[in-house]
Formats: structure tokens, C-alpha cells, sequence
């Protein structure tokens, strides 16, 4: 018997914009099923801080995405997920999809010094005990995965980002150089020049501590071409802006760069405001709006698509096949 599908969000949070847009992106082709319903999750914060969570619709043996805020600070993100997943198993959900468009701790992927956690490793143990599923878009390092006992899809924004440039900006992808900011984005970047033509050049760097980059040199052409920098996302800025001067320094035209998860931690806005760069291009991964400079591309149609997709046993690879 087939008792629904539910997209659950907390009504008041950051991510409830997003739900919605999935949940109507599901149900607006005709010749599809609309068993798709949309459902509360209520996320309270206490004064003390403590978090109070309640699921405000009927979840008994239905199927649920719940959509995670991707806005909210580390520590309250990580236990509120926690405390929804049991708050659905114990209220009978039948499937426990957990969505989340920006997976927090993922750089923290290893041991980065003696007597140090693996904490994304400590996340993937807290979900994996009650949930049956997790839904992420570019995971900082894809090896991560493995530390997952229930199946994991990890989507690529690439898609989506490519088809906008195609089709609201063809100028500007004309006599293009992709550019990878560090020589771990290379495949990255040979991935947007295999979709948007064009050649590749890599900034290699050199890093003196965290969050402080030393010399930078570019590898390959740049000069008299417009740059798109990809990157699977952009924190402080710092190195972005560094890369972008550099990049100019080298004869670039326009240089815009993409990126699928916008942090912008600290003064980075500042830092893209007065740089060079004529324009970024993130996703809605985090709930943000338009800025100065900024431009937001939706991936609500890419994770509508995935969540039909394993409603109906149908393949999620094959989005990225091409």
C-alpha cells in the first residue's frame, strides 16, 4: 500500500522556502503522480539553548524528506538533526530521508593533527542511527561517503550552474578559460570545460597556515580570455580574491567565478565587493539572496528531480551521466 511521500521543513526556518519549491516542482508535471504532500517540522530554540523539536504533521508510515536548514550555526544544526530523525522514528515515519543541500563538517574529513576527531566521520555515525538516507550536493571530499552505513547521494550542482551560463549569459562563454583555484579542483574544472567549452588553467598555490594563502602562479593561458573559477565553495574569500588579481595580473578579461555552496564567513562579502571579480555565481545550497556582486541559482529543481527519482526507484547517476 503506498502511504504518501512527505517534504518536511521547519515552517519558520530558513529552509522552508526551499521545501516549498520542491514540493510544488513535484507536483506541477502533469504526467507524473502528485502524491507528494508538504509537512512542519517545528525547530524551537529555548533561552537557555537548548532545542525543543516537534513534528507538527502526521508522518506515520509515509515517506520523509526532511529538508535541513543549511543557515543555522554548526552545533545547532548537527543536534536538531539529530533530534528530528528520532522525532520521526518515533512517530512511525516509514523512511527517514534526510536532505541536506550544504553538509556542515565536511572538511573535516581526517585527522589533521595528533589526538583530533574525524568529525565528519562522528556525523556520519549520529545520522546513520536513525536515518535511511542522507541527500547532499557536492560533498567537500566524495571519499567521505564510505564513512556512511545507509545509502548516500552525493549531487553535483554542475548541472545547473552550466545551464545557466548557457542560457542567460552565451557572451561571456565565448573565448573562455576555466580556471580550477587550487590543483585539487582540476577535475572540477576540466568537468565545466568539457560542458562549456573552453580551456583549463590551474592557480597553484602556496598556503601558509589556515586561511592564509603565500604565492600564487598560473598554469596555463589566461591572457585576453574571460575566466570562470570554479570551486566547490567559497568561505573567507580570501584566496578567491587573491586568485582573481592574480588571474588579471595575467591578461584575463571579465573574471567570474561559481561555486556551489556559498559560506561567505566573516568579511567575505566585503572582500567580493571591492575585488575584481565581476561577478560569483553560487547555489541557494544556503539560504541567502542576491547581493552586490553575488548571483543565486536554485537547486530545487535538482532535488525535486533526485527525490522523484528515489520515490520511484529510478537511477540518480545517470542525471550526472552526461
Amino acid at each position: 500500500m503506498d502511504n504518501g511521500i512527505l517534504i518536511l521543513a521547519d515552517p519558520k526556518g530558513n529552509a522552508w522556502g526551499f521545501a516549498k519549491e520542491v514540493y510544488e516542482k513535484l507536483n506541477s508535471n502533469p504526467s507524473r503522480d502528485r502524491k507528494y504532500s508538504l509537512g512542519e517540522v517545528e525547530i524551537i530554540k529555548f533561552n537557555d539553548g537548548e532545542l525543543f523539536i516537534q513534528v507538527l504533521t502526521n508522518v506515520r508510515q509515509k515517506t520523509c524528506f526532511f529538508i535541513h536548514d543549511s543557515s543555522m550555526n554548526p552545533q545547532d544544526w548537527t543536534i536538531s538533526l539529530a533530534e528530528v530523525n528520532d522525532a520521526l522514528m518515533r512517530s512511525s515515519a516509514g523512511k527517514v530521508n534526510n536532505v541536506l543541500p550544504y553538509m556542515k563538517y565536511s572538511r573535516q574529513d581526517r585527522m589533521s593533527a595528533p589526538r583530533t576527531p574525524i568529525t565528519a566521520g562522528v556525523l556520519a555515525k549520529i545520522i546513520g542511527l536513525e536515518a535511511d538516507r542522507v541527500i547532499t550536493t557536492d560533498l567537500h571530499n566524495s571519499a567521505s561517503t564510505s564513512a556512511y552505513a545507509v545509502p548516500f547521494d552525493n549531487l553535483k550542482a554542475y548541472p545547473v550552474i552550466v545551464g545557466h551560463l548557457m542560457n542567460n549569459y552565451p557572451d561571456f562563454l565565448r573565448n573562455l578559460a576555466i580556471v580550477a583555484p587550487d590543483v585539487g579542483s582540476a577535475e572540477r574544472a576540466k568537468s565545466y570545460a568539457k560542458r562549456l567549452g573552453g580551456s583549463v588553467a590551474i592557480v597553484d598555490k602556496s598556503r601558509e597556515k589556515a586561511g592564509i594563502v603565500g604565492n600564487m602562479t598560473v598554469i596555463g593561458d589566461v591572457d585576453g580570455k574571460n575566466v570562470l573559477i570554479v570551486d566547490d565553495m567559497i568561505d573567507t574569500a580570501g584566496t578567491l580574491c587573491k586568485a582573481a588579481e592574480v588571474l588579471r595580473n595575467n591578461g584575463a578579461l571579465k573574471i567570474w567565478a561559481c561555486a556551489t555552496h556559498g559560506l561567505f564567513s566573516k568579511d567575505a562579502l566585503d572582500k567580493l565587493k571591492n575585488s575584481c571579480l565581476d561577478k560569483v555565481i553560487v547555489t541557494d545550497s544556503i539560504p541567502q539572496q542576491d547581493l552586490d556582486k553575488v548571483e543565486i541559482v536554485s537547486l530545487t529543481g535538482l532535488f525535486a528531480e533526485t527525490i522523484y527519482r528515489i520515490s520511484h526507484g529510478q537511477s540518480v547517476s545517470e542525471l550526472f551521466r552526461n
